[in-house]
C-alpha cells in the first residue's frame, strides 16, 4: 500500500498546477475554457494570495490536486473553505488521493475555524457524485449557481447592461 502525503504548492510549482487545470479541464470537456497562463496563476495564488494549492503525494509523485480559497457565510458569520477545483491523475485513482484530499482541506477548514467546506460538482459527473455522496456530503437543492464573466462582466461593470 503507498502511503500518501500531502503539500501546499510553493510558486515553483505553477507549471505543475496549470498541468493539473489542463488535465482537469479535458476531464470535464472545457480544454476551450481555459484561457488563463502560469503568469496571472502565480500572481493571483502566490502573490495576491487569493487562492491556495495542496497536492497529494505517493512515492514523491504528484498524484492529485485541490485548489481552494475562503468565502464567507453571512448566517454562519465566518469564513468557509471553497473548492474550486479537485482532479487525481487517472493512474492514481481509488489509491485514496481524492478522499484523502478531502480529509485534509476539511481539517484545514476545522483548524481555522470556518464553518463549512462546499464546492460545485457537474450534473454529468456520476462518479464524482458517487464519491462526494459516499463521504456525507449533501447535494444543496434549492440553489442555482449564477456567473458574469468575460465582455459581460465588464459590460455590466461599465453599466452597459440596463435590462431590469
Amino acid at each position: 500500500m503507498n502511503s500518501i502525503t500531502y503539500r501546499f504548492a510553493s510558486e515553483e510549482d505553477t507549471h505543475l498546477i496549470m498541468e493539473f487545470i489542463h488535465a482537469l479541464a479535458v476531464y470535464e470537456k472545457m480544454e476551450d475554457e481555459v484561457v488563463g497562463d502560469e503568469d496571472l496563476l502565480r500572481e493571483w495564488i502566490f502573490e495576491k494570495k487569493k487562492a491556495e494549492v495542496l497536492f497529494a503525494c505517493i512515492d514523491g509523485k504528484e498524484a492529485g490536486f485541490a485548489l481552494f480559497f475562503h468565502n464567507f457565510s453571512t448566517f454562519l458569520a465566518r469564513a468557509g473553505i471553497y473548492l474550486e477545483d479537485l482532479y487525481v491523475l487517472e493512474e492514481y485513482r481509488g489509491t485514496g488521493c481524492g478522499k484523502g484530499l478531502l480529509k485534509k482541506l476539511a481539517e484545514i477548514a476545522v483548524e481555522r475555524g470556518c464553518g463549512r467546506l462546499e464546492w460545485c460538482c457537474l450534473d454529468w459527473n456520476q462518479p464524482s457524485i458517487d464519491f462526494y455522496l459516499s463521504l456525507g456530503a449533501q447535494p444543496m437543492s434549492g440553489w442555482t449557481t449564477y456567473r458574469m464573466a468575460g465582455d459581460t462582466l465588464k459590460s455590466f461593470a461599465e453599466g452597459k447592461i440596463k435590462k431590469s
